[in-house]
């Protein structure tokens, strides 16, 4: 009798398998999107609730936790080198009960920004971790429509924090005051539970990761190579675990048993640095965060209130999780590169109009259908592909420390995004705000025209031979 699909016997692996442990490893991308993304429901209540009157404390407000994800991601690059995935990945669900639950009963601003900052070190762990543990498990003819998974879980994570806030103030009364929103249930109450709800999926989360296996690729590092076999076996079946490890082997001959991030340094890896890191830097600064993190001053300036935004924001959830679905089917089969020029072009345009709009003071259902364009463009592109290319780039031995500086900078520069957006805001208008947007995203075009390579259906030991020979 023939082995079934889902059954690792033989030499056939199970594509159920690496898709289930993808999955459950993808749990931090839906508590990354849930956490980073519940702030802008919440933004109208907790700024009345602390009397948040100046710019400056609302973006610190908005942006703090990004300070933590950076020290998430330092954090993991070295951790995740010397003790594996899996425990990084265990740890950064723990910091996620923990910290929700701390944000829901903050009394004060001072302590609310420190549960946010620490919420911030739990969503480093995960940016940094889940793609890149799917990207060394996953067969290379899989591996961008399973890395891709991440990002659609992100998605849904920010789709349920758009859907629990919107419920948990769905019957509040239009056109209140300042005063009474404060005084209300949601001003006082409502809002914390939009925070401590995070601690449900994770502790679902820390449980799944029981059932999940070490990276084999880590394994190998570490010299535990029938751990490694093992692991491989299950996922590509025999033959094509011998011949994975046999590449593995050979790309990490010679190189040093201890991993620094002195070794990224070496000029050989100049070329895939700068490409990681400048990938990342656009994917935040081409703008789309501010629709998310300050979604109630975007739709207010478009000419809607309080509970038509949090139905607006909805929409947008809706169309990010549709238009990822769009990514997953492609990415594997139309390749990293066009999807990330389409993107760029895409967002360049829409974002030229957006600003015109403004200018013109356009309002209501145009606004609101050139957000959900701007989104749909976002989603299909530059949101999962360059988690894609950043988790796929790197040599074997340096990934995790690798990925660790390229999600650095990405969340500096969505530090930089969100803090400094109420102040361009400020001293520009959404108008000239958006048009900045737009010379960004062609900046990031003609950068992905000459300099990012198409890394679709290669292994990760054949993309690093390829890419690192043309720095020796």
């Amino acid at each position: 009798m023939p082995a079934r699909s889902d059954t690792p016997l033989g030499d056939r692996g199970s594509a159920l398998y690496v898709l289930g442990i993808s999955l459950v490893v993808a749990c931090g991308g839906l508590l990354f999107g849930y956490d980073f993304v519940v702030i802008g429901g919440a933004k109208p209540f907790f700024e009345r609730y602390f009397a948040l009157d100046d710019p400056m404390l609302s973006g610190w407000a908005n942006s703090c936790a990004l300070i933590g994800c950076l020290a998430g991601v330092i954090v993991a690059g070295g951790l995740s080198d010397r003790f594996g995935r899996r425990r990084l990945l265990m740890a950064s669900a723990l910091l996620f009960a923990v910290t929700s639950v701390g944000n829901a009963l903050a009394p004060t601003f001072v302590l609310f920004v420190t549960w946010r900052m620490m919420g911030g070190v739990a969503i480093g762990l995960a940016s940094n971790l889940s793609p890149l543990y799917i990207a060394e498990v996953a067969p290379p003819h899989l591996r961008g429509r399973l890395v891709s998974i991440n990002q659609l879980t992100i998605v849904l994570g920010i789709l349920l924090a758009q859907f629990v806030n919107w419920f948990l103030v769905r019957d509040m009364p239009a056109g209140v005051s300042n005063e009474w929103i404060a005084s209300s249930w949601f001003g006082r109450l409502g809002w914390r539970w939009m925070f401590g709800l995070t601690a449900v999926p994770s502790v679902f989360f820390f449980a799944g990761m029981f059932f999940v296996p070490e990276s084999p690729r880590w394994l190998a590092t570490k010299g535990r190579m029938d751990a490694a076999r093992a692991i491989l076996s299950r996922i590509s079946g025999t033959a094509s675990a011998d011949v994975a490890l046999g590449e593995i082997r050979s790309a990490i001959a010679g190189e040093p048993g201890k991993v620094s991030f002195r070794a990224l340094l070496d000029p050989r890896m100049r070329k895939v640095v700068v490409l990681g890191v400048t990938l990342a830097v656009f994917q935040q600064w081409c703008g789309i965060n501010v629709i998310f993190n300050y979604a109630e001053d975007i739709f207010s300036a478009a000419g809607y209130d309080i509970s038509s935004v949090l139905k607006n924001i909805a929409w947008t959830g809706s169309v990010n999780l549709v238009f990822t679905f769009v990514a997953l089917g492609f990415v594997d089969k139309r390749g990293r590169r066009p999807l990330m020029l389409a993107g760029a072009a895409g967002l360049a345009l829409i974002y030229a109009i957006m600003g015109g709009c403004f200018y013109a003071e356009i309002k209501g259902v145009v606004m609101l259908l050139l957000v959900l364009a701007a989104i749909a463009c976002y989603s299909m592109s530059l949101a999962p592909v360059t988690w894609v290319v950043i988790s796929e780039i790197f040599p074997t031995r340096i990934r995790g420390a690798a990925v660790a500086v390229a999600v650095a900078a990405l969340w500096a520069a969505c530090f930089v995004l969100t803090y400094t957006f109420p102040l361009l805001n400020e001293a520009f208008g959404a108008a000239g705000t958006f048009w900045l947007y737009s010379i960004i995203c062609l900046s990031g075009l003609l950068f992905i025209v000459f300099q990012l390579p198409e890394t679709k259906g290669r292994s990760l030991e054949e993309l690093e031979r390829e890419l690192i020979k043309h720095e020796k």
